[in-house]
């Protein structure tokens, strides 16, 4: 993301290229070989694209380098190509930092909380409490390999069980008037059931869509899953583990609706620094 600060923040770039930097991080403990080189090509990508505007380079990482054991290799190669220190944040700020980027812009007479499911972990924060947890679409689907095609009834059932154990602390935050959903899980969930892309910085998903979307995909092998409108490729194996974690979300925040914003974590680091 490339933004300019004035009185509001204005995004002039703004783009994802997807890796999965903590593919087998569960059983090793460590980042791949493979899963670092196709990281660092993306942010080398990343960084020509944002030299152009002669933009002050920052570099953050989540769950899968806060949990790897050879992290610091991969930062060293990181500022390497940007010539910037790899900021490992913790999962407090980066709960913070997606609250912040979720609600610029809203009105600040309603009370929000924000969920963000990664890759590796999920965090849900509002204005004056944050908690990170370890369940994120990528590991989620490792725990249950079944959910990247078809899945019966059953499994669904067991890996429901599993995502609702893993997010009940959300249980415990006071009940706020606007749920605000971020990261590619929800995004890609609400560009399936619309057959869009979000063009809007903030657009509806209602937990009765959302329910239907796991039915649908649940139904269809991974090379059909690919092919709906609005399905990004390469998140088509995370797609059901992301839409069941959404849908416990709603649940356990006792939520028929959600906002789901482009406005995410990387907004709000900018803001704060």
């Amino acid at each position: 993301m490339v933004a300019e600060f004035d009185h509001a923040p204005k995004i002039l770039l703004q783009r994802s290229i997807g890796t999965r930097i903590g593919e087998g991080l569960r059983e090793s403990g460590r980042l791949r070989d493979d899963a670092m080189r196709r990281t660092l090509e993306a942010i080398e990508e990343h960084a020509t694209a944002m030299r152009q505007f002669h933009a002050a380079l920052k570099a953050i990482a989540t769950s899968a380098v806060r949990r790897a054991d050879n992290a610091d290799e991969f930062a060293r190669a990181v500022e390497a190509i940007t010539g910037v220190p790899l900021e490992i944040i913790s999962g407090e700020e980066e709960a913070r930092y997606s609250y912040e980027g979720a609600v610029s812009g809203l009105p600040a007479d309603q009370t929000y909380g924000v969920l963000d499911i990664g890759g590796g972990s999920s965090e849900y924060a509002t204005r004056d409490a944050d908690v990170s947890l370890e369940i994120g679409a990528v590991r989620f689907t490792e725990r249950f390999p079944t959910l990247r095609e078809m899945t019966a009834p059953d499994e669904i059932a067991q890996a429901r069980a599993e995502a609702q154990a893993a997010l009940r602390p959300l249980r415990d935050f006071v009940k706020v008037a606007r749920l605000i959903m971020v990261g590619g899980s929800a995004t890609t969930a609400l560009a399936v059931i619309s057959g869009r892309r979000m063009t809007e910085p903030h657009e509806p998903l209602t937990r009765a869509a959302l329910r239907k979307l796991i039915e649908r995909l649940a139904s269809l092998p991974l090379e059909k899953r690919k092919e709906l409108p609005g399905m990004v490729a390469q998140r088509a194996d995370i797609s059901l583990a992301g839409a069941l974690i959404l849908d416990e979300a709603c649940a356990l925040t006792g939520h028929a609706e959600a906002l789901v914003s482009t406005n995410d974590l990387l907004l709000g680091y900018l803001l704060r620094h």
